[in-house]
C-alpha cells in the first residue's frame, strides 16, 4: 500500500508549502523510495491558464500539455522527473467532473452533495496518483480556515481513516511571526491554526515553522506541548540562500526521523552528496555572467519562475553565477 503525506498551510499564504513538500519528497527519493507529488488548488478555475501572471505567477506546462500550478515545476526540478496532468487538479475540475456525471445519470437519481460525491471525486484523484509509487506527497493549496478548502480537508481525513495510521501523515506549514517592538517570536497564530485543523478532525504529526529567526528550544517545546506533537517534529524553516538548500537544512534537523517513525519506514540514510555539490555551486560559484531578461510580466518574479530557475541551475553546472538583469 502506498503511503500518504498531506501538507497543509496555516496563518497565511506564500509560506513555502511547495518548497517544503518538494524538499521532503527529494529527501525520501534519495533514501531509495519511489516518490511522486500532487498539488491541489482550491480555486474554481479549471486550470491557471486563464489567470493573470501578475496574480498567480507562471503557468507550468507538463509534458502531456496540461497547464498546471507553478509548484508542479518545483516538483519536477526537485525530483528530476516529468509529471503529468494527474499531478495537479483544482476545485473547478472536481465540480465539473461531478456535474458531468450527474447529467449522464451516473449517480442514479441520488441527491448530489459535497459529502460523499465531491469528497469521493477528490479521493479518487488522489489515490489515482498514488498507484505504483511508495509515497505520494499531497500539497493542499490555500490556508486552513478558508471555506473553499474544507472539502479537501474532509477528503484527506477520510483517506487517513481508510489507509490506517501507519500509512498517512499530516504536516502543517505555519508562520511564527517576530514582533520587533516586543522582541518576541509568537506561537499563538500557529496554535489557533492547529486548533482549526483539529476542529475538522485532523491532528498534524509535524509542524514546519516559517520564521525569520531561529527558534529557541523553549519555544519548540511550547509548540510541541500546545499542539500535541513530538518535540523532534517541530522543524524550523528559516530563509535560505537558495531554495535548493532547504532539503539540506531539513536534513540537519533530522526531519526524516519523525516521518520514518510515523510511516514505519525504518532507518533512512539519504545520499545528498551530489545535491550538496550543486547547492555549493549555486551559492559560491567561481565565475559569473550577466544575462538580459526581457518580459511582459516582470512585476512579479514568479511569472517566469521556470525560465529563471533554468538559468540559475545551468549556471551552477558551469560553476557560474547568473546575474539576471
Amino acid at each position: 500500500m502506498s503511503k500518504y503525506i498531506f501538507v497543509t498551510g496555516g496563518v497565511l499564504s506564500s509560506l513555502g508549502k511547495g518548497i517544503t513538500s518538494a524538499s521532503i519528497a527529494t529527501l525520501l527519493q534519495h533514501s531509495g523510495f519511489n516518490v511522486t507529488m500532487l498539488k491541489i488548488d482550491p480555486y474554481l478555475n479549471i486550470d491557471p491558464g486563464t489567470m493573470s501572471p501578475f496574480e498567480h505567477g507562471e503557468v507550468f506546462v507538463t509534458e502531456d500539455g496540461a497547464e498546471t500550478d507553478l509548484d508542479v515545476g518545483n516538483y519536477e526540478r526537485f525530483l528530476n522527473t516529468n509529471l503529468s496532468k494527474h499531478n495537479n487538479f483544482t476545485t473547478g475540475q472536481v465540480y465539473l467532473s461531478v456535474i458531468e456525471k450527474e447529467r449522464k445519470g451516473d449517480y442514479l437519481g441520488k441527491t448530489v452533495q459535497i459529502i460523499p460525491h465531491i469528497t469521493e471525486e477528490i479521493k479518487s484523484r488522489i489515490k489515482n496518483v498514488a498507484k505504483e509509487v511508495d509515497i505520494v506527497i499531497v500539497e493542499l493549496g490555500g490556508t486552513v480556515g478558508d471555506i473553499e478548502g474544507l472539502p479537501f480537508l474532509e477528503a484527506v481525513r477520510q483517506i487517513k481513516k481508510e489507509v490506517g495510521k501507519d500509512n498517512a501523515m499530516f504536516i502543517h506549514v505555519t508562520l511564527i511571526p517576530y514582533i520587533k517592538a516586543a522582541g518576541e517570536l509568537k506561537t499563538k497564530p500557529t496554535q489557533h491554526s492547529v486548533q482549526e485543523l483539529r476542529r475538522i478532525g485532523i491532528t498534524p504529526h509535524m509542524i514546519v515553522c516559517r520564521t525569520e529567526k531561529s527558534l529557541p528550544k523553549s519555544l519548540k517545546e511550547k509548540l510541541a506541548d500546545n499542539c500535541d506533537i513530538d518535540k523532534k517534529a517541530v522543524i524550523e524553516a528559516v530563509d535560505a540562500e537558495t531554495i535548493y538548500k532547504v532539503p539540506l537544512n531539513f536534513l540537519n534537523q533530522d526531519i526524516l526521523k519523525p516521518i520514518a517513525k510515523q510511516l514505519d519506514l525504518g532507518e533512512l540514510y539519504p545520499d545528498m552528496s551530489e545535491w550538496n555539490y550543486i547547492v555549493k555551486k549555486i551559492i559560491s560559484p567561481q565565475k559569473s555572467v550577466k544575462i538580459a531578461f526581457i518580459g511582459k510580466y516582470l512585476k512579479l518574479k514568479e511569472s517566469y519562475k521556470s525560465l529563471i530557475e533554468a538559468l540559475i541551475l545551468s549556471g551552477a553546472h558551469l560553476d557560474m553565477k547568473v546575474d539576471i538583469e
